[in-house]
C-alpha cells in the first residue's frame, strides 16, 4: 500500500522573520495568513485527504482548520510529535539579539551537535516527527493525509526522506503556507514536489 502525506507548514503570522515565535502562546494568523491560509484550503481540496493532523500551536490549528473546511474534513487531530521546535530560553527572542549569542550562531552551523537553552535537538525533532510518521503509516488506515507543521520540523523530516544529514536543513526551503509532498510503500519513501506553494 502507497500512502501520500501531504507535509504542510502553517500560514505566516504577521511578525514572521522579526522574532523566534518558537512555542510562544498567542501566536496567530494575521489577516495575511489567514488570506494563504484560504487558499492553501483551496489549493487542498483536490488531493482527496482523509485526515488531518497538526501541531497544537495557534497558527497551525488556524491553518490546519481552513483546510479541514475547504475539504469538508472533520476537525483536524493534534499531535504534539508535530509541534514547534522547543528552543527553549531562545524563545520569543528577536534575530537581532540571538544573532549576537554563539551557542545560536553554532546551532544554526552544526544542528546535529547542538541542542537548544533548555530545550531540545533536532535529532530529537527528527524522532518525534517520523515517529508520528511511522505509527500513522500503522494505524491511520488513511491513505492520503496532511500533517500540518512548522518549518524546521518540516525540514527534519525531508531530509530524512532524502538521505540527507540533519545539517542540510539549509539546502532547501519550506516556506509559509508550503506543501511538500512524499509517498511512502514498502519500496521506501520519496519526495514529490518540494516546497510547492499555492498561487
Amino acid at each position: 500500500m502507497t500512502v501520500t502525506i501531504f507535509l504542510v507548514r502553517h500560514a505566516a503570522h504577521d511578525n514572521v522573520g522579526s522574532f523566534l515565535a518558537g512555542r510562544m502562546e498567542g501566536v496567530v494568523l494575521g489577516e495575511a495568513g489567514r488570506a494563504q491560509a484560504e487558499r492553501l484550503g483551496q489549493r487542498m481540496k483536490r488531493e482527496d485527504i482523509e485526515a488531518i493532523y497538526t501541531s497544537p500551536r495557534e497558527r497551525t490549528r488556524e491553518t490546519a482548520a481552513a483546510i479541514a473546511a475547504a475539504c469538508n474534513l472533520g476537525l483536524p487531530q493534534i499531535a504534539d510529535a508535530l509541534d514547534e521546535v522547543n528552543f527553549g530560553d531562545w524563545t520569543g527572542k528577536t534575530f537581532d539579539i540571538l544573532n549576537q549569542d554563539r551557542q545560536w550562531r553554532r546551532w544554526n552551523s552544526v544542528r546535529s551537535l547542538s541542542r537548544t537553552p533548555g530545550g531540545e535537538s533536532m535529532l530529537d525533532v527528527q524522532h518525534r516527527v517520523l515517529g508520528l510518521i511511522e505509527t500513522l503509516l500503522t494505524n491511520s488506515g488513511g491513505k492520503r493525509l496532511a500533517l500540518v507543521s512548522h518549518g524546521d520540523v518540516l525540514k527534519a523530516a525531508v531530509c530524512h526522506v532524502l538521505g540527507l544529514p540533519i545539517d542540510a536543513w539549509p539546502r532547501f526551503d519550506i516556506a509559509p503556507a508550503s506543501i511538500t509532498t512524499i509517498t511512502v510503500g514498502d519500496w521506501g519513501a520519496k519526495i514529490i514536489t518540494l516546497n510547492e506553494m499555492s498561487p
